[in-house]
Protein backbone atom coordinates (compact mmCIF):
# COMPACT_ATOMS: atom_id res chain seq x y z
CA UNK A 1 0.00 0.00 0.00
CA UNK A 2 1.59 3.56 -1.09
CA UNK A 3 1.78 5.93 1.54
CA UNK A 4 1.57 9.73 1.64
CA UNK A 5 3.97 11.83 0.15
CA UNK A 6 2.98 15.34 -1.81
CA UNK A 7 4.84 16.02 -5.35
CA UNK A 8 4.53 19.85 -5.25
CA UNK A 9 5.35 22.48 -3.30
CA UNK A 10 3.49 23.22 -0.20
CA UNK A 11 0.71 26.31 -1.00
CA UNK A 12 -1.07 26.06 2.59
CA UNK A 13 1.86 27.75 4.35
CA UNK A 14 1.21 30.69 6.06
CA UNK A 15 3.98 33.16 5.12
CA UNK A 16 5.22 31.86 1.20
CA UNK A 17 8.51 34.03 1.55
CA UNK A 18 9.73 32.35 5.21
CA UNK A 19 8.85 28.90 3.50
CA UNK A 20 11.04 29.86 0.79
CA UNK A 21 13.65 30.90 2.55
CA UNK A 22 13.72 28.03 4.81
CA UNK A 23 12.90 24.79 2.59
CA UNK A 24 16.39 22.66 0.95
CA UNK A 25 15.58 23.08 -2.52
CA UNK A 26 14.60 19.57 -3.68
CA UNK A 27 12.73 18.33 -6.22
CA UNK A 28 9.16 18.43 -5.45
CA UNK A 29 9.09 14.47 -5.49
CA UNK A 30 11.12 14.61 -2.46
CA UNK A 31 9.04 16.57 -0.29
CA UNK A 32 6.02 14.76 2.09
CA UNK A 33 3.43 15.14 4.53
CA UNK A 34 3.60 13.16 7.60
CA UNK A 35 2.40 9.32 7.18
CA UNK A 36 -1.01 9.14 8.11
CA UNK A 37 -1.77 12.83 6.33
CA UNK A 38 -3.98 10.90 3.60
CA UNK A 39 -4.47 6.95 3.53
CA UNK A 40 -5.40 7.66 0.17
CA UNK A 41 -2.81 9.71 -1.06
CA UNK A 42 -0.35 7.21 -3.13
CA UNK A 43 3.04 8.64 -2.44
CA UNK A 44 6.61 7.00 -2.57
CA UNK A 45 7.57 5.49 0.61
CA UNK A 46 10.03 6.59 3.08
CA UNK A 47 12.84 6.30 3.52
CA UNK A 48 12.76 4.68 0.52
CA UNK A 49 11.38 3.44 -2.36
CA UNK A 50 12.47 1.52 -5.18
CA UNK A 51 10.63 3.01 -7.59
CA UNK A 52 11.85 6.40 -6.32
CA UNK A 53 13.64 8.21 -9.10
CA UNK A 54 15.92 10.10 -6.08
CA UNK A 55 16.40 6.72 -4.36
CA UNK A 56 17.38 4.75 -7.90
CA UNK A 57 20.94 2.70 -7.10
CA UNK A 58 23.93 5.08 -8.22
CA UNK A 59 24.53 2.53 -11.27
CA UNK A 60 21.22 3.03 -12.47
CA UNK A 61 21.59 6.56 -12.33
CA UNK A 62 24.96 7.15 -14.12
CA UNK A 63 23.40 4.56 -16.51
CA UNK A 64 20.54 7.41 -17.25
CA UNK A 65 23.09 9.67 -17.29
CA UNK A 66 25.49 8.39 -19.37
CA UNK A 67 22.95 7.83 -22.23
CA UNK A 68 21.23 11.67 -22.13
CA UNK A 69 25.04 12.76 -21.99
CA UNK A 70 26.03 10.51 -25.53
CA UNK A 71 22.50 11.76 -26.94
CA UNK A 72 23.53 15.13 -26.39
CA UNK A 73 27.11 14.91 -27.81
CA UNK A 74 25.36 13.55 -31.23
CA UNK A 75 22.83 16.05 -31.93
CA UNK A 76 25.36 19.01 -30.23
CA UNK A 77 28.23 17.96 -32.53
CA UNK A 78 25.56 17.91 -36.21
CA UNK A 79 24.87 21.74 -34.68
CA UNK A 80 28.25 22.65 -35.83
CA UNK A 81 30.12 19.68 -37.81
CA UNK A 82 29.07 21.52 -40.94
CA UNK A 83 31.26 24.75 -40.11
CA UNK A 84 34.70 24.18 -41.99
CA UNK A 85 32.14 22.74 -45.22
CA UNK A 86 30.55 25.64 -45.64
CA UNK A 87 32.08 26.72 -48.71
CA UNK A 88 31.96 23.54 -50.12
CA UNK A 89 28.53 22.57 -49.79
CA UNK A 90 27.81 25.83 -51.47
CA UNK A 91 29.41 25.48 -54.11
CA UNK A 92 28.15 21.83 -54.79
CA UNK A 93 24.34 23.30 -54.43
CA UNK A 94 24.62 26.83 -55.76
CA UNK A 95 23.92 28.55 -52.20
CA UNK A 96 24.54 32.19 -51.79
CA UNK A 97 26.67 32.91 -48.58
CA UNK A 98 23.64 33.90 -46.71
CA UNK A 99 22.04 30.78 -47.53
CA UNK A 100 25.15 28.45 -46.64
CA UNK A 101 24.99 30.67 -43.31
CA UNK A 102 21.43 29.38 -42.99
CA UNK A 103 21.69 25.93 -43.37
CA UNK A 104 24.37 25.92 -40.47
CA UNK A 105 22.30 27.88 -37.72
CA UNK A 106 18.63 27.21 -39.11
CA UNK A 107 19.44 24.11 -36.76
CA UNK A 108 20.03 26.84 -33.76
CA UNK A 109 16.48 27.93 -34.64
CA UNK A 110 14.84 24.89 -34.48
CA UNK A 111 16.41 24.40 -30.87
CA UNK A 112 14.72 27.32 -29.67
CA UNK A 113 11.35 26.12 -30.60
CA UNK A 114 11.44 22.49 -30.42
CA UNK A 115 11.50 22.79 -26.63
CA UNK A 116 8.85 24.59 -25.79
CA UNK A 117 6.52 21.44 -27.27
CA UNK A 118 8.97 18.95 -26.46
CA UNK A 119 9.78 20.06 -22.34
CA UNK A 120 6.09 20.24 -21.37
CA UNK A 121 5.27 16.83 -23.32
CA UNK A 122 7.57 14.86 -20.73
CA UNK A 123 5.86 16.50 -18.16
CA UNK A 124 2.90 14.87 -18.95
CA UNK A 125 3.72 11.74 -21.23
CA UNK A 126 7.30 11.26 -19.11
CA UNK A 127 10.86 11.55 -20.55
CA UNK A 128 11.14 8.16 -21.67
CA UNK A 129 8.93 8.27 -24.68
CA UNK A 130 9.43 11.58 -25.57
CA UNK A 131 13.82 10.84 -25.50
CA UNK A 132 13.10 7.74 -27.85
CA UNK A 133 10.28 9.41 -30.26
CA UNK A 134 12.97 12.41 -30.52
CA UNK A 135 15.86 9.98 -31.23
CA UNK A 136 13.80 8.43 -34.10
CA UNK A 137 12.87 11.77 -35.45
CA UNK A 138 16.09 13.29 -35.52
CA UNK A 139 17.77 10.04 -37.18
CA UNK A 140 15.81 10.42 -40.10
CA UNK A 141 15.62 14.16 -40.76
CA UNK A 142 19.67 13.75 -40.08
CA UNK A 143 19.85 11.06 -43.13
CA UNK A 144 17.95 13.17 -45.20
CA UNK A 145 20.81 16.10 -45.21
CA UNK A 146 22.61 13.82 -46.12
CA UNK A 147 21.28 13.02 -49.28
CA UNK A 148 19.93 16.48 -49.73
CA UNK A 149 20.13 17.03 -53.61
CA UNK A 150 19.29 20.87 -52.97
CA UNK A 151 19.92 23.86 -50.84
CA UNK A 152 15.60 24.28 -50.25
CA UNK A 153 16.39 19.85 -49.04
CA UNK A 154 19.32 20.87 -47.05
CA UNK A 155 17.30 23.46 -44.88
CA UNK A 156 14.45 22.16 -44.35
CA UNK A 157 16.06 19.04 -43.20
CA UNK A 158 18.21 20.39 -40.99
CA UNK A 159 15.51 22.33 -39.77
CA UNK A 160 13.56 19.23 -39.17
CA UNK A 161 16.35 17.43 -37.71
CA UNK A 162 17.27 20.39 -34.88
CA UNK A 163 13.56 20.40 -33.73
CA UNK A 164 14.03 16.34 -33.08
CA UNK A 165 17.33 17.40 -31.34
CA UNK A 166 16.01 19.91 -29.59
CA UNK A 167 14.47 17.38 -26.99
CA UNK A 168 17.80 16.97 -24.97
CA UNK A 169 17.87 20.41 -24.15
CA UNK A 170 14.39 19.97 -22.58
CA UNK A 171 15.10 16.03 -21.00
CA UNK A 172 18.78 17.20 -19.84
CA UNK A 173 17.70 19.27 -17.19
CA UNK A 174 14.61 17.52 -16.08
CA UNK A 175 16.27 13.97 -16.04
CA UNK A 176 18.90 14.93 -13.57
CA UNK A 177 16.33 16.97 -11.55
CA UNK A 178 14.57 13.99 -11.27
CA UNK A 179 17.23 11.68 -10.43
CA UNK A 180 19.80 13.33 -8.34
CA UNK A 181 19.47 15.06 -5.24
CA UNK A 182 20.47 19.28 -4.87
CA UNK A 183 23.89 17.93 -3.10
CA UNK A 184 24.74 16.24 -5.96
CA UNK A 185 23.87 18.53 -8.65
CA UNK A 186 27.59 19.95 -9.01
CA UNK A 187 28.95 16.16 -9.79
CA UNK A 188 26.16 14.74 -11.76
CA UNK A 189 25.81 17.92 -13.90
CA UNK A 190 29.70 17.76 -14.81
CA UNK A 191 29.79 14.43 -15.82
CA UNK A 192 26.63 14.74 -17.73
CA UNK A 193 27.84 17.93 -19.30
CA UNK A 194 31.55 15.98 -20.02
CA UNK A 195 30.66 14.67 -23.42
CA UNK A 196 27.99 17.16 -24.78
CA UNK A 197 30.50 19.78 -24.50
CA UNK A 198 33.01 17.77 -26.43
CA UNK A 199 30.51 17.77 -29.62
CA UNK A 200 30.40 21.71 -30.36
CA UNK A 201 33.72 21.83 -30.32
CA UNK A 202 34.53 18.43 -32.07
CA UNK A 203 31.81 18.77 -34.64
CA UNK A 204 34.27 21.16 -36.89
CA UNK A 205 37.36 19.25 -36.04
CA UNK A 206 35.55 15.91 -37.65
CA UNK A 207 34.39 18.34 -40.47
CA UNK A 208 37.31 19.71 -41.47
CA UNK A 209 38.89 16.42 -41.96
CA UNK A 210 35.40 15.18 -43.49
CA UNK A 211 35.50 17.88 -46.03
CA UNK A 212 39.13 17.90 -47.26
CA UNK A 213 38.98 13.62 -47.61
CA UNK A 214 35.49 12.79 -48.70
CA UNK A 215 31.97 14.03 -49.55
CA UNK A 216 30.32 16.70 -46.67
CA UNK A 217 27.42 14.07 -46.89
CA UNK A 218 29.57 11.73 -44.64
CA UNK A 219 29.01 14.60 -41.95
CA UNK A 220 25.74 13.75 -41.64
CA UNK A 221 25.76 9.64 -42.96
CA UNK A 222 28.31 9.25 -40.08
CA UNK A 223 26.64 11.25 -37.26
CA UNK A 224 23.02 8.90 -38.48
CA UNK A 225 25.32 5.57 -37.64
CA UNK A 226 25.86 6.85 -34.62
CA UNK A 227 22.25 8.08 -33.34
CA UNK A 228 21.20 4.70 -35.00
CA UNK A 229 23.64 2.96 -32.25
CA UNK A 230 22.18 5.35 -29.41
CA UNK A 231 18.53 4.92 -30.55
CA UNK A 232 19.57 0.67 -29.43
CA UNK A 233 21.48 1.36 -26.36
CA UNK A 234 18.52 4.15 -24.88
CA UNK A 235 15.49 1.36 -25.89
CA UNK A 236 16.94 -0.98 -23.01
CA UNK A 237 18.96 1.51 -20.60
CA UNK A 238 17.24 3.94 -20.00
CA UNK A 239 14.50 3.73 -17.93
CA UNK A 240 11.43 6.63 -16.99
CA UNK A 241 12.53 9.43 -14.21
CA UNK A 242 9.65 11.50 -13.97
CA UNK A 243 8.16 10.76 -10.53
CA UNK A 244 5.23 12.25 -10.76
CA UNK A 245 4.19 9.50 -14.15
CA UNK A 246 5.22 6.58 -12.16
CA UNK A 247 3.31 7.48 -9.03
CA UNK A 248 -0.08 8.23 -11.49
CA UNK A 249 0.96 4.60 -12.87
CA UNK A 250 0.81 3.24 -8.93
CA UNK A 251 -2.26 5.43 -8.31
CA UNK A 252 -3.92 3.62 -11.29
CA UNK A 253 -2.92 0.28 -10.48
CA UNK A 254 -4.22 0.36 -6.39
CA UNK A 255 -7.67 2.22 -8.10
CA UNK A 256 -7.98 -1.43 -10.73
CA UNK A 257 -6.84 -3.54 -7.89
CA UNK A 258 -9.18 -2.11 -5.26
CA UNK A 259 -11.97 -0.88 -6.96
CA UNK A 260 -11.33 1.94 -4.86
CA UNK A 261 -11.61 5.07 -7.12
CA UNK A 262 -10.74 7.87 -4.66
CA UNK A 263 -6.73 6.36 -4.13
CA UNK A 264 -5.04 9.79 -5.98
CA UNK A 265 -1.55 11.69 -6.36
CA UNK A 266 -0.67 15.12 -5.39
CA UNK A 267 0.38 15.68 -8.59
CA UNK A 268 -3.98 14.15 -9.66
CA UNK A 269 -5.27 16.23 -6.69
CA UNK A 270 -3.72 19.59 -7.99
CA UNK A 271 -4.91 19.27 -11.16
CA UNK A 272 -8.36 18.88 -9.90
CA UNK A 273 -11.38 18.57 -12.30
CA UNK A 274 -9.58 20.32 -14.88
CA UNK A 275 -10.25 18.22 -18.47
CA UNK A 276 -7.33 16.84 -20.31
CA UNK A 277 -7.33 19.10 -23.04
CA UNK A 278 -7.22 21.78 -20.40
CA UNK A 279 -4.14 19.94 -18.00
CA UNK A 280 -2.44 19.80 -21.41
CA UNK A 281 -3.49 23.24 -22.29
CA UNK A 282 -2.19 24.27 -19.39
CA UNK A 283 1.06 22.38 -19.64
CA UNK A 284 2.15 23.24 -23.40
CA UNK A 285 2.13 26.96 -22.73
CA UNK A 286 3.79 26.89 -19.06
CA UNK A 287 7.67 27.03 -21.06
CA UNK A 288 5.78 30.79 -22.19
CA UNK A 289 4.29 32.03 -19.22
CA UNK A 290 7.13 31.11 -17.15
CA UNK A 291 9.49 33.24 -19.40
CA UNK A 292 6.87 35.85 -19.93
CA UNK A 293 6.01 36.24 -16.25
CA UNK A 294 8.74 34.68 -14.12
CA UNK A 295 11.95 37.43 -13.48
CA UNK A 296 14.48 34.36 -12.59
CA UNK A 297 13.79 32.82 -15.65
CA UNK A 298 13.97 35.94 -17.73
CA UNK A 299 17.33 36.56 -15.58
CA UNK A 300 18.97 33.68 -15.88
CA UNK A 301 17.74 32.84 -20.02
CA UNK A 302 19.34 36.52 -20.68
CA UNK A 303 22.55 35.48 -19.22
CA UNK A 304 22.16 32.35 -20.76
CA UNK A 305 21.34 33.30 -24.14
CA UNK A 306 23.99 35.60 -24.37
CA UNK A 307 26.96 33.60 -23.61
CA UNK A 308 25.44 31.10 -26.24
CA UNK A 309 25.43 33.79 -28.46
CA UNK A 310 28.93 34.62 -28.27
CA UNK A 311 29.72 31.02 -28.49
CA UNK A 312 28.09 30.88 -31.24
CA UNK A 313 29.79 33.64 -33.04
CA UNK A 314 33.02 32.41 -32.33
CA UNK A 315 32.32 29.11 -33.41
CA UNK A 316 31.39 30.04 -36.64
CA UNK A 317 33.76 33.00 -37.49
CA UNK A 318 36.94 30.81 -35.69
CA UNK A 319 37.79 28.65 -38.54
CA UNK A 320 37.74 32.14 -41.06
CA UNK A 321 40.89 33.38 -38.89
CA UNK A 322 42.65 30.74 -39.18
CA UNK A 323 42.14 30.09 -43.32
CA UNK A 324 42.18 34.07 -44.36
CA UNK A 325 44.79 35.62 -41.31
CA UNK A 326 46.92 33.32 -40.76
CA UNK A 327 46.98 30.94 -44.32
CA UNK A 328 46.40 27.99 -42.46
CA UNK A 329 44.34 24.86 -44.10
CA UNK A 330 41.02 24.10 -43.70
CA UNK A 331 42.50 20.70 -41.91
CA UNK A 332 44.89 22.72 -39.45
CA UNK A 333 41.65 25.32 -38.98
CA UNK A 334 39.85 22.43 -38.03
CA UNK A 335 42.00 21.67 -34.70
CA UNK A 336 41.82 24.74 -32.67
CA UNK A 337 38.37 24.23 -31.95
CA UNK A 338 40.04 21.57 -29.40
CA UNK A 339 40.87 24.83 -27.46
CA UNK A 340 36.92 25.16 -27.11
CA UNK A 341 36.38 21.71 -26.17
CA UNK A 342 38.86 21.96 -23.48
CA UNK A 343 38.10 25.00 -21.89
CA UNK A 344 34.62 24.08 -22.05
CA UNK A 345 35.65 20.80 -20.05
CA UNK A 346 37.88 22.54 -17.30
CA UNK A 347 35.19 25.14 -16.71
CA UNK A 348 32.54 21.98 -16.29
CA UNK A 349 34.68 19.41 -13.85
CA UNK A 350 36.10 22.25 -11.95
CA UNK A 351 32.54 23.95 -11.66
CA UNK A 352 30.71 20.50 -10.50
CA UNK A 353 32.94 19.87 -7.77
CA UNK A 354 33.10 23.35 -6.60
CA UNK A 355 29.23 24.13 -6.59
CA UNK A 356 28.62 20.79 -4.10
CA UNK A 357 31.59 21.58 -2.12
CA UNK A 358 29.80 25.28 -1.68
CA UNK A 359 26.47 23.50 -1.36
CA UNK A 360 27.40 20.78 1.39
CA UNK A 361 29.14 24.22 3.29
CA UNK A 362 25.74 25.94 3.48
CA UNK A 363 23.70 22.61 4.20
CA UNK A 364 23.65 23.14 7.73
CA UNK A 365 22.35 26.30 7.32
CA UNK A 366 19.64 25.00 5.10
CA UNK A 367 20.51 26.21 1.96
CA UNK A 368 18.20 27.90 -0.80
CA UNK A 369 18.98 27.56 -4.75
CA UNK A 370 20.43 31.54 -4.49
CA UNK A 371 23.79 29.58 -2.89
CA UNK A 372 24.11 28.54 -6.44
CA UNK A 373 24.89 32.14 -7.57
CA UNK A 374 28.58 33.55 -6.02
CA UNK A 375 29.67 31.16 -8.30
CA UNK A 376 28.96 33.06 -11.01
CA UNK A 377 30.99 35.88 -10.14
CA UNK A 378 34.31 34.71 -11.12
CA UNK A 379 33.71 33.38 -14.23
CA UNK A 380 32.63 37.01 -15.46
CA UNK A 381 36.45 37.99 -14.96
CA UNK A 382 37.52 35.06 -16.77
CA UNK A 383 35.11 34.36 -19.52
CA UNK A 384 34.84 38.63 -20.76
CA UNK A 385 38.84 38.59 -20.50
CA UNK A 386 39.29 35.71 -22.79
CA UNK A 387 37.03 37.19 -25.06
CA UNK A 388 39.09 40.44 -25.53
CA UNK A 389 42.17 38.30 -25.28
CA UNK A 390 41.06 36.47 -28.21
CA UNK A 391 40.08 39.37 -30.50
CA UNK A 392 43.05 41.95 -30.16
CA UNK A 393 45.63 38.74 -30.10
CA UNK A 394 43.86 37.85 -33.46
CA UNK A 395 43.98 41.40 -34.50
CA UNK A 396 47.15 41.57 -34.32
CA UNK A 397 48.17 37.67 -35.94
CA UNK A 398 50.08 37.42 -32.39
CA UNK A 399 50.75 33.54 -32.12
CA UNK A 400 48.13 30.92 -32.65
CA UNK A 401 48.55 29.88 -29.38
CA UNK A 402 47.92 32.96 -27.58
CA UNK A 403 44.77 33.21 -29.84
CA UNK A 404 43.44 29.71 -28.45
CA UNK A 405 44.44 30.64 -25.05
CA UNK A 406 41.80 33.50 -25.35
CA UNK A 407 39.39 31.17 -26.74
CA UNK A 408 40.00 28.60 -23.74
CA UNK A 409 39.54 31.50 -21.06
CA UNK A 410 35.86 32.59 -22.53
CA UNK A 411 35.35 29.50 -23.02
CA UNK A 412 35.92 27.80 -19.68
CA UNK A 413 34.59 31.47 -17.86
CA UNK A 414 31.27 30.73 -19.67
CA UNK A 415 30.86 26.90 -18.31
CA UNK A 416 31.47 27.85 -15.01
CA UNK A 417 28.70 30.31 -14.88
CA UNK A 418 26.15 28.61 -16.77
CA UNK A 419 26.67 25.90 -15.02
CA UNK A 420 25.58 27.48 -11.51
CA UNK A 421 22.86 28.99 -13.52
CA UNK A 422 21.16 26.11 -14.76
CA UNK A 423 21.44 24.14 -11.19
CA UNK A 424 19.90 27.23 -9.92
CA UNK A 425 17.00 26.51 -12.40
CA UNK A 426 16.63 22.87 -11.46
CA UNK A 427 16.64 23.94 -7.91
CA UNK A 428 14.15 26.83 -8.63
CA UNK A 429 11.53 24.71 -10.87
CA UNK A 430 10.80 21.10 -9.24
CA UNK A 431 8.95 18.78 -10.86
CA UNK A 432 8.79 21.65 -14.42
CA UNK A 433 12.35 21.57 -14.76
CA UNK A 434 12.14 20.79 -18.54
CA UNK A 435 9.74 23.94 -19.01
CA UNK A 436 11.75 25.77 -17.42
CA UNK A 437 14.50 24.61 -19.36
CA UNK A 438 12.72 24.70 -22.34
CA UNK A 439 12.30 28.41 -21.64
CA UNK A 440 15.97 29.45 -21.01
CA UNK A 441 16.54 27.20 -24.12
CA UNK A 442 13.87 29.34 -26.13
CA UNK A 443 16.52 32.58 -25.65
CA UNK A 444 19.36 30.89 -25.68
CA UNK A 445 19.09 28.90 -29.57
CA UNK A 446 17.45 32.15 -30.73
CA UNK A 447 21.03 34.41 -29.86
CA UNK A 448 22.61 31.59 -31.06
CA UNK A 449 20.72 31.44 -34.79
CA UNK A 450 20.48 35.26 -34.67
CA UNK A 451 24.17 36.55 -33.76
CA UNK A 452 26.41 34.75 -36.24
CA UNK A 453 24.04 36.33 -38.74
CA UNK A 454 25.58 39.99 -37.67
CA UNK A 455 29.65 38.55 -36.86
CA UNK A 456 30.92 39.09 -40.32
CA UNK A 457 29.38 42.29 -41.07
CA UNK A 458 30.56 43.15 -37.29
CA UNK A 459 33.85 41.85 -37.47
CA UNK A 460 34.62 43.40 -41.28
CA UNK A 461 33.63 46.87 -39.66
CA UNK A 462 35.12 46.75 -36.75
CA UNK A 463 37.97 44.37 -36.57
CA UNK A 464 38.61 41.34 -33.96
CA UNK A 465 39.95 43.43 -31.37
CA UNK A 466 36.64 46.60 -31.66
CA UNK A 467 34.33 43.75 -32.24
CA UNK A 468 34.93 41.54 -29.34
CA UNK A 469 35.63 44.67 -27.19
CA UNK A 470 32.11 45.90 -27.88
CA UNK A 471 30.86 41.90 -27.29
CA UNK A 472 32.72 42.00 -23.98
CA UNK A 473 31.28 45.60 -22.46
CA UNK A 474 27.55 44.04 -23.18
CA UNK A 475 28.76 41.18 -21.58
CA UNK A 476 30.05 42.58 -18.49
CA UNK A 477 26.93 45.19 -18.52
CA UNK A 478 24.27 42.27 -18.22
CA UNK A 479 26.71 39.28 -16.46
CA UNK A 480 26.79 41.92 -13.12
CA UNK A 481 23.81 43.25 -12.44
CA UNK A 482 21.59 40.59 -13.28
CA UNK A 483 23.05 37.69 -11.19
CA UNK A 484 22.99 40.35 -7.66
CA UNK A 485 19.26 40.52 -8.79
CA UNK A 486 18.50 37.39 -8.35
CA UNK A 487 20.99 37.00 -5.56
CA UNK A 488 19.36 39.49 -3.55
CA UNK A 489 15.48 38.99 -4.77
CA UNK A 490 15.08 35.22 -5.49
CA UNK A 491 13.90 33.71 -3.11
CA UNK A 492 11.11 36.01 -2.55
CA UNK A 493 10.33 36.07 -6.10
CA UNK A 494 10.25 31.94 -6.29
CA UNK A 495 7.60 32.58 -3.36
CA UNK A 496 5.38 34.70 -5.13
CA UNK A 497 5.68 32.63 -8.15
CA UNK A 498 5.09 29.26 -6.82
CA UNK A 499 1.40 28.96 -7.77
CA UNK A 500 1.57 29.95 -11.89
CA UNK A 501 3.35 27.22 -13.27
Amino acid sequence: MATPKAQDEITTAPDPVELELARIPTPAAATAPAKDADPLLVAFDRPYDAENPLDWPAGRKWMVTDVLSATGFNRIMVSTIMAPALSTIAAELGMSPAESAMSLSIYLLATAFGPLLIGPLSEIYGRRVVLHASNVWFLAWNVVCGFAATKGTLIAARFLAGFGASAIYALAGGVLGDIWRPEQRGRSLGVYLLIPLLGAAVGPVIGGFMAARTTWRWMFWSTSIFQAVMIFVAFFSFDESYAPLILRRRAEGIRRETGNSRYYTQAERLDGDRSAVTVLGRALTRPLRLLAFHPIIQVTATLSGFNYGIMYVTLSTFSEIWTSLYHQSVEISGLHYIAFALGELAGSQLGGPLMDYFYRRRQAQNPAPESRIPLMFPSIIVSWAGVLMYGWTAQYRVHWVVVDIGVFLAMFGMQLGGMATTAYVIDSYGDHTSSAMAASQFLKSLMAFLFPLFAPSMYQALGYGWGNSLLALVGILLSVPLPIFIWKYGARLRAKAISTY
